[in-house]
Parts: C-alpha cells; sequence; structure tokens
C-alpha cells in the first residue's frame, strides 16, 4: 500500500474542454460500480453539468494540469430545514491518485461551497462494500445510520 501523502490539488468548476478527461473518469468511475449507462444518460448528465440553470454541478480535481477527480452535486429543499440540502451525488478520484488528499479535497470543496450557498446539510452515501471510500468518509462525517431504498420507475 503506497503511503498517503498530500498532493497540490485544483478544485474548480468543470467547463467544455473538460469534456473528454471527464468522459474517461465518468467510464472508470461506472465500470468501479459495474453499471453500463446508456449513452444518451452520459451525454445527459454532461450538458446538465455545463448549464448554468441546471442544479446538478461538477466540481473537478486537477493536480499537474490533469483533471484526476470529480464530485456531481445538487442542492434540494428538504422538510427537516429551512435552507436547502447539498447532495453529493458522485465522487470519483482516478486510481493512480488515490490516497494523496484528491477525495477530501473533493469533499472540503463542497463543504465550503454549500457554506457559501447557504445549504444547512451536505450528505452522500456510498456502496456498503466500498471499503476505502468508507474510511474517507469516516474521518469526515459520521454515519447517520441511514439505509437507502431504491425502487425503479
Amino acid at each position: 500500500m503506497r503511503p498517503s501523502i498530500q498532493m497540490r490539488v485544483e478544485i474548480r468548476d468543470a467547463v467544455a474542454s473538460d469534456e473528454a478527461a471527464w468522459r474517461a473518469l465518468w467510464a472508470d468511475y461506472l465500470g468501479f460500480y459495474g453499471v453500463d449507462l446508456a449513452a444518451e444518460v452520459t451525454d445527459a448528465t454532461w450538458a446538465r453539468a455545463l448549464d448554468p440553470d441546471s442544479r446538478l454541478g461538477l466540481r473537478l480535481a486537477v493536480t499537474g494540469g490533469q483533471v484526476c477527480g470529480f464530485a456531481a452535486h445538487h442542492w434540494h429543499l428538504s422538510t427537516w430545514t429551512l435552507a436547502p440540502d447539498g447532495y453529493l451525488e458522485d465522487l470519483f478520484v482516478a486510481p493512480d491518485t488515490r490516497g494523496q488528499g484528491v477525495g477530501r479535497a473533493l469533499i472540503e470543496d463542497l463543504i465550503a461551497l454549500g457554506k457559501a450557498r447557504g445549504w444547512a446539510r451536505l450528505y452522500w452515501m456510498t456502496d456498503q462494500s466500498n471499503t476505502a471510500a468508507r474510511a474517507l468518509y469516516d474521518r469526515i462525517a459520521r454515519f447517520d445510520g441511514h439505509i437507502r431504498y431504491r425502487l425503479r420507475l
């Protein structure tokens, strides 16, 4: 196992010229979870991420001029707070940069973004078997005991 080191990471919004780099990471992310999405879904996700009127945001981690991770997020109203909640829907870091602070930097960026935008909370989910991600998440936030149920419509 490689020792954990902090690398210099720039976090910024995705721009049109990031499309190829994001699509490569997105394909790796889908492969990690064994998911095969229709091309139209990926196309729509990218278009929404660039649309200033969309609630979907896409933050990218860049090191050495290369995109090495992303955090897809959006906000929604809540019945539990007056302010909206932020939802980190997808987080992915390229395998060759894992363990170097990129995932933490993406989450810390969303925390700062959420505070600036007046979100009450930021939350996310991960697969129960994703022990590497859960180790990071357990250092940032506490597991609140909720289990997700999903019904396809």
